[in-house]
């Protein structure tokens, strides 16, 4: 069966691929949960307009980003999470959580993969944390606090 992927999937392929699957595989699992769709001719002609409006919108976005870059360069977000007496954290905290107090702060809007964190922080101190969008990059500083 030729399938539109709507979403990216690990070994299948990314958003926007057409694809051949499985009928079981899309009827049973890719379709239920809205990751693809069946590919029609009529849709296969929308999917070239929608992969452009994808691209297109990607790259104001990333423009703009690249603008707001340099401000990110003060930026001060705190965060706080419960902690041993050792200052160990109970939790990590993870790019999801640092993009969402970017933005709820400093009303900074982030995609969590333009950060860069090899593992996730675990524990109480002051963290410098990279963000790259392209080949331009800021750091701001991200403090942990312990409840």
């Amino acid at each position: 069966m030729q399938i539109i992927l709507l979403k990216d999937i690990v070994k299948i392929g990314q958003k926007f691929d057409i694809k051949n699957v499985s009928d079981g595989y899309a009827m049973n699992f890719l379709f239920p949960n809205n990751l693809a769709e069946l590919a029609t001719p009529k849709k296969i002609k929308n999917l070239e307009t929608a992969k452009l409006q994808h691209e297109a919108e990607d790259k104001v976005h990333q423009e703009l980003l690249l603008k707001n870059l340099k401000v990110l360069d003060d930026v001060r977000v705190k965060i706080q999470g419960k902690a041993n007496e050792k200052g160990h954290l109970f939790k990590g905290i993870h790019i999801e959580e640092i993009a969402e107090e970017l933005k709820k702060q400093d009303h900074i809007d982030l995609k969590p993969e333009y950060i860069e964190l090899e593992h996730p922080i675990k524990e109480v101190g002051e963290f410098d944390i990279t963000a790259k969008v392209g080949d331009a990059s800021a750091t701001f500083k991200l403090i942990v606090n312990s409840v």
